[in-house]
């Protein structure tokens, strides 16, 4: 049936920016946006169903492009142990950090990883996500990356939400493979990443390039095969040194940098030639209490565009908020609302290859929106957490939340 939506402000993010329509409507059919515009010019396009939004501001329907969701255990412990002085380094001697989420989720049956992913996933669901990135790299072996990446693509069946699977097997070394980093991403290159691929279980492949995971010759290793068997690629880079990986992850023509707090303005310049998007993670920045800012200013520079993402992940992540990422990425990294929105929309379904579909009203669109109770579009920015009173609608339908 087709939709009549009304008597709302549309923040269409066109462009990257709020493009605001006031006293808007939307006709909505088969899953698309048919007509947006000014409600005065609605003329004879005939509707069956007509909706009243209540003066509502309406946006696109937040998309969360990075996430480890996926994972088995609880990191909690660590958090607690490293506020009481315990540093990293002691920690992984004892069995955490990493190796521990790793040895959980390959004892977790995969139905045990769906429900508490589920979880995850519904609290950014009511959050007013409709899209999201799931990476894999919390198994690294085959059996263990397949059983996340099958679970990420579960989500999307199961749940009212666009879900996009990413491998990310590059992402620290298995102890198995202690010492034998190279042998790693031959395994990968050779048995892995083929075999995933040709399940289906793969949109996009990434990696973790810095001194204490992957160098960007072997990082390269993993491009190549993946940019052969036709997967775009996305890179975990600068985040703690400057390695130059975004400058890498450009000339393969990465989907997204992300990271990027010890990035340069060479690199900047060359991911704006390559239309690589700059994905900020706030969340990781303040759990770690970093203070080398990502070059907001080269960025706007070269007109890089820059997605907010949760980063959701047990170790340096556990954000279950992509608003609260929103107000982050505007105290901490000096975005304004209108960025940082752009940056949950348009520029994060960039990210994920998706802009031609997802992350703006407009007309052939998905009708994905979420219309929200405020005065201004810069609240969803503002306010440090809470749920917001909205109504979110995916592929033209409302999700009653019960």
């Amino acid at each position: 049936m087709k939709h009549l939506w009304h008597n709302c402000h549309a923040v269409t993010m066109k462009d990257g920016k709020y493009s605001i329509i006031e006293d808007a409507a939307l006709v909505t059919y088969a899953g698309r946006i048919e007509w947006i515009g000014p409600y005065q010019q609605l003329k004879s396009i005939p509707y069956d169903v007509e909706v009243d939004l209540d003066g509502a501001w309406v946006t696109p329907g937040l998309v969360d492009c990075h996430t480890h969701l996926v994972f088995g255990g609880d990191r909690s412990g660590e958090f607690e142990q490293r506020l009481q002085g315990v540093s990293y380094a002691e920690i992984a001697a004892q069995g955490g950090g990493i190796a521990s989420t790793v040895r959980a989720t390959r004892e977790a049956p995969e139905d045990e990883l769906l429900a508490s992913a589920t979880r995850r996933a519904e609290q950014l669901l009511r959050d007013g996500v409709t899209t999201l990135e799931v990476k894999s790299g919390y198994g690294l072996d085959l059996s263990s990356e397949r059983k996340m990446l099958r679970v990420a693509r579960r989500l999307g069946e199961n749940l009212p939400l666009t879900v996009r699977a990413t491998c990310l097997a590059a992402h620290a070394l298995p102890p198995e493979y202690a010492g034998r980093a190279d042998d790693y991403i031959t395994h990968i290159c050779d048995e892995l990443l083929p075999a995933l691929a040709s399940e289906g279980l793969v949109d996009a492949v990434d990696a973790f390039c810095e001194h204490l995971a992957f160098s960007p010759a072997q990082v390269e290793r993993v491009f190549k095969v993946a940019k052969g068997l036709g997967l775009p690629v996305k890179l975990h880079a600068e985040q703690l040194s400057s390695l130059h990986g975004s400058s890498l992850a450009a000339r393969y023509q990465a989907l997204s940098a992300d990271h990027l707090e010890f990035m340069t303005e060479e690199d900047a310049i060359a991911m704006a030639a390559a239309g690589t998007v700059a994905v900020l993670l706030p969340g990781a920045f303040y759990l770690l209490r970093e203070t080398q800012l990502p070059p907001i200013e080269a960025l706007r520079r070269h007109s890089v565009p820059m997605a907010v993402a949760s980063d959701l992940n047990p170790g340096t992540s556990p954000a279950l908020s992509l608003r609260l990422m929103l107000n982050m990425a505007c105290t901490s990294f000096r975005l304004t609302p209108e960025e940082a929105l752009a940056g949950a929309t348009l520029h994060a379904a960039r990210a994920l290859g998706l802009a031609d579909s997802h992350g703006s009203l407009e007309v052939g669109k998905t009708a994905d929106f979420v219309a929200w109770d405020i005065q201004r579009p810069a609240e969803l920015a503002y306010w440090l957490g809470g749920d917001l009173p909205k109504r979110v609608i995916r592929h033209g339908k409302e999700i009653n939340f019960g």
